[in-house]
């Protein structure tokens, strides 16, 4: 061993043989990992969008997602030009930020949609139940509620109504708009019309001890978001101190923060210091969600 690393000769090659193994060997892996990162996040994007009934060019999005990804990395990257080092790793962490924050974006948008559908079920299944005791059927409550409601609930009624029209049953379309709103409340929905009009029952009755149950839910909700938006606040205020007081410093005095930007151990202190207050912040946010 000792002859080997005194032996430059033979060191370079044995190391070389070594990058090259290792390299075809996790190749694979690295390869899909990659694209389950770039192009399986496009796909997700696209998903969302579809079930948002967003026509949008999908040759768009793969422009967005590579002008926010390796668009803003090139950027950043040439902010700090000569410097190579911390313009390669504060490019490479914008890029994989870039690429990943569109499809949180859209998972957080598509997150409220859900719940706006939930929360306007207390009015929209308020009309169902005055249409099934005037003698209505379901389809003809829901064109009552695409008539006097605007928003996500009629629009998944019109998407329910449209698929009855191309031949499919209500009870399966029924099941596709519980698999796409994802929530207890449409699974009570969904459940209730799907078995009551096999076994027979009170559908308006039905309706109304829905309605209770997300008012009740929705009350307990609020009273979860005031006990818990201290914490919220403290988490922000927390997060965001220790950037406000690096930009005060770079305003007032430069050349007592420039060493973080143009020092080795600068730069392992900084990129310590942001794993640290993303650490933190998700911590936060862990601790002051409570799920119902």
């Amino acid at each position: 061993m000792n002859f080997l690393i005194t032996n430059p000769v033979l060191l370079f090659p044995v190391f070389a043989i070594c990058v090259f193994v290792t390299a075809y060997l996790l190749s694979p892996r690295v390869i899909n990992f990659l694209y389950n990162k770039s192009m399986g996040t496009r796909k997700e994007v696209i998903e969302i969008m579809d079930k948002m009934m967003l026509n949008i060019d999908k040759s768009k999005i793969t422009l967005a997602l590579l002008l926010t990804s390796f668009g803003l990395g090139v950027a950043v990257f040439l902010l700090f030009w000569p410097k190579l080092i911390p313009g390669l790793i504060f490019g490479s962490v914008i890029t994989v930020y870039g690429w990943i924050l569109p499809k949180k974006i859209m998972n957080n948008i598509w997150e409220k949609r859900c719940n706006k559908v939930v929360d306007q079920m207390v009015d929209g299944l308020t009309i169902m139940s005055n249409g099934i005791k005037a003698g209505l059927s379901v389809a003809q409550t829901m064109e009552r509620v695409i008539l006097n409601m605007k928003g996500p609930l009629p629009d998944e009624f019109k998407l329910i109504l449209n698929k009855m029209k191309l031949g499919m049953t209500l009870e399966d379309a029924l099941v596709e708009f519980d698999n796409r709103i994802q929530r207890q409340d449409v699974q009570m929905l969904v459940t209730a019309v799907n078995i009551l009009k096999e076994t027979g029952g009170n559908l308006g009755e039905t309706f109304e001890t829905i309605v209770a149950t997300i008012r009740e839910r929705q009350k307990i909700n609020k009273k979860i978001e005031a006990m818990t938006a201290q914490g919220v606040m403290q988490g922000f205020i927390m997060t965001s101190v220790p950037f406000v007081l690096l930009g005060v410093f770079l305003l007032i005095d430069p050349n007592y923060v420039m060493p973080l930007f143009t020092h080795f151990l600068g730069w392992i202190s900084l990129g310590i210091m942001i794993f640290l207050q993303v650490l933190g912040g998700y911590m936060i946010k862990k601790i002051i969600t409570v799920d119902v």
